[in-house]
């Protein structure tokens, strides 16, 4: 979902208008400033607005980019124009008026011979009709746009918006395109909304994913290896591993059936799938051998449908469930790339349920409450199911091309959520190419939002693939297959918790449990016999004998954000006990050994989120 298109739903809303005026001031602010620079779009976002902006070139021929003084600049500008408390003007043009009114604005041509066409809107986003192409004014500048927005400047706060940062863009999204400058700001109804905004953006910045994943050893990338590939160290392979034996878990007690598939395949495979129409821009490039053409595989499922397909199946035999976390490669563009957020390398959470009509309702809320499972484990307790449809422009091109199907598989999923109680959304034009799906969006602790797992509805590959079944009349039947992915990637899932968390896991997915602290040498003989007990019973932990003083080694277990110290000595030896500090700073002096390990060993085998 582009960001404008995600935000359209709130066009009434009084926030909304803030934040488009907002946009527009910023333009005029820009061009006062810099009279030579050419605007492109500028709608409201989810937290603010942001327009994009082409400065041209330097003396040397690279490209002229914004510093912060300039922000500081355009603001201070922004301020004076909203002061003057001019109207917002509406205004219908013809095509040929609007050219001539841009005629010195190459974007805003291009944009509106495609609103000529009745092919794109404002901003570049695809429609469905021709539109009336409109316009605002306030003071001397002039905008192409439909609204809505404020009556006039004064009803824009001073105190409660400010500019943010920039980044570069590519004009609509295409890297072959040219490189703008997008000016990103923030707004809000009023000055404590904007100051709890700012101070939730500072411990965004605590919780960042990339920033912590270092800090706590968890994952890096290496040029030399590649952009969007990351290499998981041993504390992120524990969380890696603690996840997929988590979803091990709980697919077998569903009912699924675990298959390995490999990471290459031949050509003819994503052909007959249809994945290379349609996705071939994601996908790497092929490898030639034998004059056979072979691709790294981008998803699971066209392997899943040839397990499926190895034999003779009935209908006592469904629903059949493969499921799998298999590594798959997708040709992100480098300008998405973030983090563990949007890699070309990823550890699917994937599963393949093939399953009759009659059988679909019950499979689909299967999925849905292994979902809600999971949401409780992790504490989220923000969500929001989201229904994406196809939209009839795309078919055959975005989509598979049969409007029947559409239509009786979009209306399967909204009865099956309606009658299964589960509040979702629906968003047209987010389809997978061969059938609608829900996206999960969760918000993290922070209020930071991911699309986090997916359950998605397929009726046209199986078909392809000749999958059937000997239905209870003794006739071939094809079978739908549901695709799901409630823990996402492990790099999605692992980024996303980590920024949940703050990288204070709970003690069961925690890298290292338990750090042992013998406060001299002469302790270390007893740190290393419990050491060895904590491991022996299944415990990740680790004694340090390193030459440091006692507080020393207890800020560094501090730092990597291990839940439980264990601090020994002379009278922990006579005791055979410990002195337990929590990474949440409690104490516990002369504690047993034995309740620690009980404790601990608790918190692990039931994923306790408790302390």
């Amino acid at each position: 979902m582009s960001e404008q298109n995600g935000y359209q739903k709130h066009e009434d809303d009084q926030l909304y208008k803030l934040r488009h005026s907002l946009a527009h001031v910023m333009a005029q602010a820009v061009l006062e400033l810099y009279p030579e620079a050419k605007i492109a779009i500028g709608p409201p976002i989810d937290t603010g607005f942001y327009y994009d902006f082409d400065l041209g070139t330097d003396a040397e021929g690279k490209p002229r980019t914004f510093s912060s003084e300039d922000l500081e600049e355009i603001e201070t500008r922004m301020k004076r124009i909203i002061s003057g408390k001019y109207p917002f003007e509406y205004r219908e043009v013809s095509a040929d008026e609007a050219r001539q009114l841009f005629a010195d604005q190459p974007y805003k041509l291009e944009l509106i011979d495609g609103l000529d066409a009745g092919e794109v809107d404002e901003y570049g986003n695809e429609i469905d009709e021709k539109p009336v192409i409109s316009t605002y004014r306030q003071d001397s500048f002039e905008d192409l746009c439909r609204g809505p927005h404020v009556e006039h400047t004064g009803q824009l706060r001073t105190d409660a918006f400010k500019l943010m940062n920039v980044a570069g863009a590519y004009w609509r999204g295409d890297e072959a395109n040219p490189m703008l400058q997008r000016i990103y700001g923030t707004a809000w109804r009023n000055k404590k909304e904007l100051k709890a905004h700012l101070k939730m953006l500072e411990e965004a910045k605590k919780r960042d994913h990339r920033k912590l994943g270092r800090e706590l050893e968890i994952f890096i990338f290496d040029e030399e290896i590649g952009p969007g590939l990351p290499l998981w160290l041993p504390n992120g392979t524990i969380i890696v591993e603690e996840l997929e034996k988590l979803a091990h878990e709980m697919e077998t007690n569903a009912g699924y059936e675990h298959v390995r598939t490999p990471h290459v395949t031949k050509e003819d495979l994503f052909i007959r799938s249809g994945h290379l129409p349609y996705y071939a821009e994601s996908m790497y490039p092929p490898m030639e051998l034998d004059g056979i053409k072979y691709y790294v595989k981008p998803m699971n499922c066209p392997m899943h449908h040839k397990i499926y397909g190895s034999k003779l199946r009935s209908y006592r035999d469904l629903p059949v469930r493969l499921a799998e976390y298999g590594t798959c490669y997708r040709y992100e563009k480098s300008g998405e790339l973030f983090g563990l957020m949007r890699v070309r390398s990823m550890q699917m959470n994937d599963a393949h349920i093939y399953c009759s009509v009659d059988q679909f309702e019950e499979e689909f809320l299967g999925v849905v409450g292994l979902y809600l499972k999971y949401f409780e484990l992790f504490g989220l307790e923000r969500y929001v199911m989201r229904l994406s449809t196809h939209h009839p422009k795309g078919l055959g091109k975005k989509y598979v091309d049969n409007p029947l199907l559409w239509a009786k598989t979009e209306e399967m999923v909204r009865r099956a959520m309606e009658h299964g109680g589960v509040p979702f959304v629906e968003v047209a034009d987010e389809a997978a190419f061969y059938g609608p799906k829900i996206d999960v969006q969760v918000w993290s602790a922070i209020g930071r939002e991911f699309t986090l797992a997916t359950n998605q509805v397929d009726f046209a590959v199986p078909p392809r693939f000749d999958l059937t079944f000997i239905n209870n009349e003794g006739q071939e039947e094809t079978p739908l297959c549901i695709h799901r992915a409630p823990l996402s990637t492990h790099e999605r899932m692992v980024g996303f918790l980590l920024e949940h968390y703050a990288g204070v896991f709970p003690v069961w997915l925690a890298p290292e449990q338990v750090r042992i602290i013998p406060i001299t040498d002469a302790h270390n003989e007893y740190a290393l016999g419990l050491e060895a007990q904590l491991q022996a019973a299944g415990v990740r932990a680790a004694a340090d004998l390193a030459g440091e003083r006692m507080n020393a080694k207890i800020r560094a277990a501090q730092m990597m954000k291990v839940p439980y110290m264990l601090v020994v000595g002379d009278q922990e030896i006579e005791n055979e006990s410990v002195a337990l500090r929590k990474r949440d700073g409690s104490r516990q002096n002369d504690l047993p050994f034995g309740e620690f390990l009980a404790l601990v060993t608790e918190r692990v085998a039931t994923r306790s989120p408790l302390l």
